[in-house]
Protein backbone atom coordinates (compact mmCIF):
# COMPACT_ATOMS: atom_id res chain seq x y z
CA UNK A 1 0.00 0.00 0.00
CA UNK A 2 1.36 3.32 -0.61
CA UNK A 3 2.59 5.36 2.31
CA UNK A 4 0.54 8.27 3.87
CA UNK A 5 1.66 11.92 4.32
CA UNK A 6 3.37 11.94 7.13
CA UNK A 7 6.38 14.18 8.76
CA UNK A 8 9.64 12.62 8.53
CA UNK A 9 12.80 14.26 9.51
CA UNK A 10 16.15 13.94 7.71
CA UNK A 11 19.70 15.37 8.65
CA UNK A 12 22.08 17.11 6.22
CA UNK A 13 25.26 18.82 7.34
CA UNK A 14 23.73 21.50 8.67
CA UNK A 15 20.23 20.83 9.18
CA UNK A 16 17.50 18.61 10.54
CA UNK A 17 14.47 19.10 7.37
CA UNK A 18 11.32 18.19 8.44
CA UNK A 19 8.98 17.42 5.11
CA UNK A 20 5.88 15.00 4.14
CA UNK A 21 6.00 12.48 2.25
CA UNK A 22 3.52 10.44 0.22
CA UNK A 23 3.72 7.26 -2.30
CA UNK A 24 5.37 4.18 -2.75
CA UNK A 25 9.31 4.54 -1.81
CA UNK A 26 10.25 2.80 -5.45
CA UNK A 27 7.88 5.01 -7.47
CA UNK A 28 9.83 8.23 -9.04
CA UNK A 29 10.06 11.01 -6.67
CA UNK A 30 9.11 14.58 -7.23
CA UNK A 31 10.58 17.29 -4.79
CA UNK A 32 7.96 20.12 -4.00
CA UNK A 33 9.83 23.47 -2.73
CA UNK A 34 7.27 26.13 -1.37
CA UNK A 35 8.55 29.95 -1.57
CA UNK A 36 8.28 33.18 0.89
CA UNK A 37 6.46 33.68 2.82
CA UNK A 38 4.82 30.22 2.51
CA UNK A 39 4.95 26.31 3.22
CA UNK A 40 4.15 22.94 1.73
CA UNK A 41 0.26 23.89 2.40
CA UNK A 42 1.07 25.19 -0.49
CA UNK A 43 0.88 22.26 -2.77
CA UNK A 44 -1.99 20.76 -1.12
CA UNK A 45 -4.17 20.29 -4.17
CA UNK A 46 -0.93 18.52 -5.86
CA UNK A 47 -0.91 15.54 -3.83
CA UNK A 48 -3.65 13.78 -5.09
CA UNK A 49 -2.75 14.16 -8.77
CA UNK A 50 0.71 13.11 -8.60
CA UNK A 51 0.08 10.25 -6.11
CA UNK A 52 -2.86 9.07 -8.80
CA UNK A 53 0.16 9.80 -11.95
CA UNK A 54 2.09 7.01 -10.01
CA UNK A 55 4.54 9.82 -8.02
CA UNK A 56 6.47 10.03 -4.63
CA UNK A 57 5.42 13.58 -3.32
CA UNK A 58 8.35 14.67 -0.85
CA UNK A 59 7.82 18.13 0.13
CA UNK A 60 10.50 19.51 2.55
CA UNK A 61 9.79 23.17 4.34
CA UNK A 62 12.72 25.69 3.98
CA UNK A 63 15.52 25.96 5.87
CA UNK A 64 13.83 28.64 9.16
CA UNK A 65 10.58 27.05 8.21
CA UNK A 66 7.85 25.01 10.41
CA UNK A 67 9.78 22.31 12.26
CA UNK A 68 13.19 22.59 10.18
CA UNK A 69 15.74 23.21 12.51
CA UNK A 70 19.63 24.06 11.99
CA UNK A 71 22.19 21.29 14.01
CA UNK A 72 24.30 23.88 15.23
CA UNK A 73 23.83 27.14 17.05
CA UNK A 74 27.19 28.74 15.26
CA UNK A 75 25.93 28.26 11.51
CA UNK A 76 25.21 31.13 10.14
CA UNK A 77 21.52 31.87 9.43
CA UNK A 78 21.77 32.81 5.90
CA UNK A 79 18.98 33.08 3.71
CA UNK A 80 21.09 33.40 0.28
CA UNK A 81 19.97 31.70 -2.71
CA UNK A 82 22.59 29.61 -3.07
CA UNK A 83 22.29 28.28 0.39
CA UNK A 84 18.70 27.54 -0.58
CA UNK A 85 20.01 25.20 -3.67
CA UNK A 86 22.71 24.00 -1.31
CA UNK A 87 20.10 22.76 0.80
CA UNK A 88 17.75 21.05 -1.84
CA UNK A 89 20.77 19.07 -3.05
CA UNK A 90 21.77 17.86 -0.32
CA UNK A 91 18.45 16.95 0.84
CA UNK A 92 18.10 15.08 -2.23
CA UNK A 93 21.52 13.15 -1.08
CA UNK A 94 20.15 12.56 2.35
CA UNK A 95 17.36 10.83 0.93
CA UNK A 96 19.75 8.77 -0.94
CA UNK A 97 17.47 10.04 -4.28
CA UNK A 98 19.65 9.20 -7.38
CA UNK A 99 17.03 11.09 -10.16
CA UNK A 100 14.10 12.97 -8.57
CA UNK A 101 11.88 16.08 -10.55
CA UNK A 102 11.77 19.25 -8.56
CA UNK A 103 8.86 21.57 -8.63
CA UNK A 104 9.98 24.67 -7.39
CA UNK A 105 8.04 28.34 -6.25
CA UNK A 106 9.05 31.83 -5.62
CA UNK A 107 11.95 30.61 -3.17
CA UNK A 108 11.49 27.10 -4.22
CA UNK A 109 11.78 28.30 -7.74
CA UNK A 110 15.62 29.72 -7.23
CA UNK A 111 16.66 26.71 -5.19
CA UNK A 112 14.99 24.37 -7.84
CA UNK A 113 16.93 26.15 -10.88
CA UNK A 114 20.05 26.23 -8.78
CA UNK A 115 20.27 22.66 -8.57
CA UNK A 116 19.55 21.51 -12.03
CA UNK A 117 22.48 24.18 -13.33
CA UNK A 118 24.56 22.31 -10.60
CA UNK A 119 23.61 18.50 -10.81
CA UNK A 120 21.86 18.15 -13.99
CA UNK A 121 22.05 14.30 -14.19
CA UNK A 122 20.05 14.09 -11.07
CA UNK A 123 17.21 16.33 -12.22
CA UNK A 124 14.70 14.66 -14.78
CA UNK A 125 12.40 17.47 -15.23
CA UNK A 126 12.55 21.40 -13.58
CA UNK A 127 9.07 22.78 -13.65
CA UNK A 128 9.41 26.47 -11.72
CA UNK A 129 6.37 28.85 -10.89
CA UNK A 130 6.60 32.39 -10.80
CA UNK A 131 10.42 32.97 -11.23
CA UNK A 132 12.61 33.04 -14.30
CA UNK A 133 16.03 31.78 -14.72
CA UNK A 134 18.47 34.93 -14.55
CA UNK A 135 17.03 37.36 -12.46
CA UNK A 136 19.22 36.76 -9.33
CA UNK A 137 22.14 38.54 -9.71
CA UNK A 138 22.54 42.47 -7.87
CA UNK A 139 23.30 43.67 -10.85
CA UNK A 140 20.37 42.57 -13.03
CA UNK A 141 17.97 45.58 -14.52
CA UNK A 142 14.94 45.95 -13.33
CA UNK A 143 12.27 48.02 -14.66
CA UNK A 144 10.58 50.86 -13.04
CA UNK A 145 7.49 48.59 -12.29
CA UNK A 146 9.36 45.41 -11.34
CA UNK A 147 11.23 48.24 -8.84
CA UNK A 148 7.79 48.98 -7.02
CA UNK A 149 7.15 45.47 -6.95
CA UNK A 150 10.11 44.80 -5.13
CA UNK A 151 9.45 47.68 -2.24
CA UNK A 152 10.04 44.62 0.51
CA UNK A 153 13.20 44.12 -0.62
CA UNK A 154 14.44 47.50 0.49
CA UNK A 155 11.83 48.13 2.93
CA UNK A 156 13.40 44.88 4.96
CA UNK A 157 17.32 46.58 4.46
CA UNK A 158 16.17 48.98 6.89
CA UNK A 159 15.86 48.50 10.59
CA UNK A 160 12.26 49.77 10.49
CA UNK A 161 11.44 46.83 7.39
CA UNK A 162 13.04 44.73 10.19
CA UNK A 163 11.20 45.43 13.04
CA UNK A 164 7.94 45.21 11.01
CA UNK A 165 9.39 41.41 10.36
CA UNK A 166 9.84 40.48 13.40
CA UNK A 167 6.93 41.63 15.25
CA UNK A 168 4.20 41.79 12.36
CA UNK A 169 5.31 39.18 10.69
CA UNK A 170 1.81 37.65 9.87
CA UNK A 171 0.26 41.28 9.37
CA UNK A 172 3.04 41.70 6.92
CA UNK A 173 3.02 38.78 5.26
CA UNK A 174 -0.82 38.61 4.96
CA UNK A 175 -0.33 41.72 2.92
CA UNK A 176 2.14 39.79 0.67
CA UNK A 177 -0.93 37.47 0.07
CA UNK A 178 -3.23 40.11 -0.95
CA UNK A 179 -1.22 42.58 -2.55
CA UNK A 180 0.46 40.01 -5.10
CA UNK A 181 -2.75 38.26 -5.93
CA UNK A 182 -5.19 41.28 -6.40
CA UNK A 183 -8.12 38.47 -7.38
CA UNK A 184 -7.48 35.89 -4.90
CA UNK A 185 -9.45 35.11 -2.07
CA UNK A 186 -8.83 33.01 0.63
CA UNK A 187 -9.99 31.78 3.62
CA UNK A 188 -8.90 32.87 7.02
CA UNK A 189 -7.76 29.24 7.35
CA UNK A 190 -5.55 28.96 4.89
CA UNK A 191 -3.13 32.04 5.51
CA UNK A 192 -3.05 30.46 9.02
CA UNK A 193 -2.24 27.17 8.66
CA UNK A 194 0.47 28.05 6.51
CA UNK A 195 1.47 31.22 8.84
CA UNK A 196 2.69 28.88 11.39
CA UNK A 197 5.51 28.21 10.05
CA UNK A 198 6.34 31.76 10.31
CA UNK A 199 7.68 30.84 13.70
CA UNK A 200 10.29 29.22 13.22
CA UNK A 201 12.83 31.01 15.66
CA UNK A 202 15.40 31.51 12.58
CA UNK A 203 13.02 32.49 10.07
CA UNK A 204 13.03 36.35 10.83
CA UNK A 205 16.94 36.64 10.30
CA UNK A 206 16.89 34.13 7.49
CA UNK A 207 14.46 36.33 5.79
CA UNK A 208 15.98 39.51 6.32
CA UNK A 209 19.27 38.32 5.34
CA UNK A 210 17.67 36.51 2.16
CA UNK A 211 16.48 39.81 0.78
CA UNK A 212 19.75 41.98 2.52
CA UNK A 213 21.97 39.63 0.77
CA UNK A 214 20.68 39.52 -2.77
CA UNK A 215 20.99 43.53 -3.32
CA UNK A 216 24.13 43.05 -1.98
CA UNK A 217 23.41 44.69 1.65
CA UNK A 218 25.09 41.07 3.47
CA UNK A 219 27.88 39.43 2.96
CA UNK A 220 27.33 35.40 2.37
CA UNK A 221 28.29 32.33 3.99
CA UNK A 222 31.67 31.77 3.18
CA UNK A 223 30.65 28.13 2.71
CA UNK A 224 28.73 28.94 0.13
CA UNK A 225 31.46 31.27 -1.71
CA UNK A 226 32.23 28.39 -4.29
CA UNK A 227 28.62 28.17 -5.50
CA UNK A 228 28.21 31.56 -5.69
CA UNK A 229 31.30 32.46 -7.80
CA UNK A 230 29.50 29.25 -10.56
CA UNK A 231 25.97 31.38 -9.81
CA UNK A 232 27.05 34.39 -11.02
CA UNK A 233 27.56 33.95 -15.14
CA UNK A 234 23.63 32.52 -14.58
CA UNK A 235 24.68 28.83 -15.78
CA UNK A 236 23.20 27.11 -18.86
CA UNK A 237 20.03 24.45 -17.37
CA UNK A 238 20.62 21.31 -19.55
CA UNK A 239 17.44 19.81 -17.43
CA UNK A 240 13.77 19.80 -19.70
CA UNK A 241 12.30 23.10 -17.84
CA UNK A 242 8.65 24.21 -17.63
CA UNK A 243 7.72 27.81 -16.20
CA UNK A 244 4.42 29.10 -14.78
CA UNK A 245 3.90 32.56 -14.41
CA UNK A 246 0.69 34.27 -13.18
CA UNK A 247 -0.54 37.06 -15.57
CA UNK A 248 -1.63 39.30 -12.47
CA UNK A 249 1.58 38.40 -10.20
CA UNK A 250 2.03 41.59 -8.01
CA UNK A 251 5.83 40.17 -6.90
CA UNK A 252 6.97 39.16 -10.06
CA UNK A 253 5.82 40.80 -13.20
CA UNK A 254 5.14 38.31 -15.99
CA UNK A 255 7.77 40.24 -18.20
CA UNK A 256 10.53 39.02 -15.45
CA UNK A 257 10.36 35.13 -16.83
CA UNK A 258 9.96 36.50 -20.92
CA UNK A 259 12.94 35.72 -22.98
CA UNK A 260 14.64 33.61 -21.18
CA UNK A 261 15.31 30.66 -23.66
CA UNK A 262 19.15 31.30 -24.00
CA UNK A 263 19.40 29.89 -20.23
CA UNK A 264 18.11 26.16 -21.25
CA UNK A 265 19.78 23.56 -23.23
CA UNK A 266 17.16 20.81 -23.61
CA UNK A 267 13.48 21.44 -23.84
CA UNK A 268 11.97 24.55 -22.35
CA UNK A 269 8.64 25.69 -22.45
CA UNK A 270 6.59 28.55 -20.82
CA UNK A 271 3.07 29.12 -20.05
CA UNK A 272 0.82 31.94 -18.60
CA UNK A 273 -1.37 31.27 -16.09
CA UNK A 274 -4.35 33.80 -17.04
CA UNK A 275 -5.99 35.62 -13.97
CA UNK A 276 -3.22 34.11 -11.33
CA UNK A 277 -0.78 36.11 -9.12
CA UNK A 278 1.84 35.11 -7.50
CA UNK A 279 0.39 32.01 -6.14
CA UNK A 280 -0.77 29.78 -9.25
CA UNK A 281 -0.86 26.68 -7.60
CA UNK A 282 -3.02 28.28 -5.25
CA UNK A 283 -5.00 30.42 -7.03
CA UNK A 284 -5.64 27.96 -10.26
CA UNK A 285 -4.64 24.61 -9.22
CA UNK A 286 -6.71 22.93 -12.06
CA UNK A 287 -4.60 24.65 -14.42
CA UNK A 288 -1.16 24.63 -13.17
CA UNK A 289 -1.71 20.57 -12.43
CA UNK A 290 -2.27 19.86 -15.61
CA UNK A 291 0.23 21.48 -17.14
CA UNK A 292 2.69 19.99 -14.60
CA UNK A 293 1.51 16.19 -15.17
CA UNK A 294 2.04 16.59 -18.78
CA UNK A 295 5.57 17.93 -18.25
CA UNK A 296 6.83 14.99 -15.92
CA UNK A 297 5.63 12.70 -18.68
CA UNK A 298 7.67 14.06 -21.08
CA UNK A 299 10.59 11.20 -21.62
CA UNK A 300 13.80 12.44 -18.95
Amino acid sequence: MPQSNHLSFVETDRLRIGFETSGPPEAPAVILLHGWPDDVRTWDSFLRPLRAAGYRVIRPYLRGYGPTCFLSGSTPRSGQLAALGSDLMAFADALGLERYGVIGHDWGARAAYIAASQTPARITHCIALSVGWGTNTPDQTLSLPQARNYWYHWFLATSRGEAELRNERRALTRFMWNTWSPSWKFADSEFANTAASFDNPDWADICLHSYRHRWGFADGDPAYAALEARLQETPRIMVPTLVLHGTDDGANDPSTSEDKQQHFGNAYRRVLIAGAGHFPQREKPDEVIEEVLAWLARPA
